[in-house]
């Protein structure tokens, strides 16, 4: 199966670190954005960059910072943007609504689609956005956590958001699953009968019911969803031990 492109709206979004203090947590945060889909990085003030810790804390997503805006204010990052999402885990006297990353992605997702301009703000790593820079923002989002102890590091707040976007975009998982073709009703038979003629000539029903026991192997091989590989697999193990049951332990064969 061929591998899904990455939806292309999602250039719509984009993530704005503001007053960011060490380089290598704005690397960290270029590869938590390019593994969901994300290129747009705009940096307000950073107190270092470019910068070597950056590029090596990138890893494959260095072109990210490349491509990374820099600009002066939080204004500048945010001028043609419709919809700004402050992250931020403390309290704030604000009258915005709070929700959690999986509440408002979906919005968020829907204005990308559409064509507008979306942004994903997150504060220094030390103090967070300050009051002035989440007013200029029209959405407040938390990620929820241990209220006894909630200590996310920036890459891992922009990780926990990005992902949520990215699971709202139908980029499923199936290109990864090996390519496997089930087992017909006949091949399915065909081994079952097989393993018949192996315990018969192992001797495995002496004292048993054999079309009892033969029938719940029927049952069983039936309801498993025997793949077309693992009833080779299967049968050649079967051909195997009749080999050794008729003494013929190390021919060679396959």
């Amino acid at each position: 199966m061929n591998k899904p492109q990455v939806p292309d709206f999602l250039k719509n979004i984009r993530v704005v670190l503001a007053r960011p203090n060490h380089p290598g947590n704005i690397g960290s945060a270029a590869r938590a954005m390019k593994t969901m889909g994300l290129t747009r990085l705009y940096l307000v003030e950073p107190k270092v960059f470019p910068s070597d810790e950056a590029n090596a804390l990138a890893s494959g997503a260095v072109d990210v910072l490349e491509s990374a805006t820099v600009v002066s204010s939080l204004a500048e990052a945010l001028s043609d943007v419709t919809v700004a999402c402050a992250l931020t885990s403390r309290r704030r006297e604000l009258t915005t609504p709070l929700s959690t990353p999986r509440e408002t992605t979906p919005e968020l997702v829907a204005r990308a689609r559409d064509g507008e301009q979306v942004a994903l703000v997150f504060g220094n790593e030390t103090f967070g956005l300050s009051i002035e820079e989440v007013e200029q923002c029209n959405r407040l989002v938390t990620i929820p956590g241990n209220p006894d102890y909630f200590s996310l590091n920036l890459a891992m707040a922009v990780q926990v958001m990005t992902y949520e976007l990215f699971s709202h975009t139908g980029v499923d998982v199936e290109y990864l699953r090996p390519e496997s073709e089930t087992a017909s009703l006949g091949e399915v038979e065909g081994f079952c009968q097989h393993l018949d003629q192996t315990m018969d000539a192992i001797g495995y029903y002496r004292r048993r019911n054999s079309e009892r026991l033969m029938r719940r192997m029927r049952a069983l091989f039936n309801r498993s969803g025997m793949l077309r590989d693992e009833v080779d697999i299967l049968r050649g193990l079967m051909k195997q031990i009749q080999r050794v049951a008729d003494g013929h332990e190390h021919d060679g064969e396959a």
